[in-house]
């Protein structure tokens, strides 16, 4: 069976549990990283020497990084629905979730540890974090505005797993001028029907 290692108060480990829940594949998780075990333990690094969650354990492979274990599990198990095999179909899921990573994580590092983990930050720093994480949000309010009802358009698939995550970590973090984005809320509202989005896509800022 599968092991997912890494606990659910991780947005990234909440990727793979959401992929996993769409695909139907029995998983077994184990509780690594935030308030459980330490991921700098040897055991852990044996399989990630970069001390993160998630890693998967698939048999004999060992996978780290989150979007990559999405990719290789609807790869693996054949949803061509969620991953196309198509080459052009395929990059553009895979350029949304490359922008997730690349893009809007690093915007919102420095106003989510401190509005939500309460660290201290300095404001200006919040400032800048905020205005760049909304101008963001924007652009992916403009894009799913074009007459798309997924990010890639009409098909659900891995890129709206990524971004519907991060989308959700937006709404709740209580951050200053918030637009109002309504392509953006109406697609949430779109992945909330999906009862893996409901388990795993929705349940906190973390």
């Amino acid at each position: 069976m599968l092991r997912v290692l890494g606990q659910p108060a991780s947005i990234n480990v909440r990727k793979v549990l959401w992929t996993c829940a769409e695909i139907g594949l029995p998983i077994e998780r184990e509780d690594w990283g935030g308030d459980t075990r330490a991921p700098t333990a040897p055991g852990f690094l044996a399989l990630n020497p970069n001390a993160m969650v998630p890693v998967i354990v698939d048999g004999t492979q060992v996978l780290w990084e989150s979007n990559t274990i999405c990719r290789y599990l609807a790869a693996q198990h054949g949803r061509v629905d969620l991953l196309p095999n198509a080459a052009g179909e395929r990059a553009k899921v895979e350029q949304w979730m490359d922008w997730q990573i690349a893009e809007l994580n690093p915007a919102w590092r420095a106003a989510f540890v401190a509005l939500v983990r309460g660290r201290p930050v300095p404001a200006d720093e919040v400032a800048a974090s905020t205005a760049q994480w909304h101008r963001l949000m924007a652009l992916l309010d403009a894009h799913l505005g074009d007459g798309r009802t997924h990010v890639c358009g009409e098909a659900f698939t891995l890129a709206d797993v990524v971004l519907g995550l991060s989308a959700n970590r937006w709404h709740h973090t209580p951050l200053a001028g918030r637009p109002g984005l309504p392509a953006v809320a109406a697609w949430l509202a779109r992945l909330a029907q999906r009862p893996a989005c409901r388990l795993h896509g929705l349940n906190g800022v973390a």
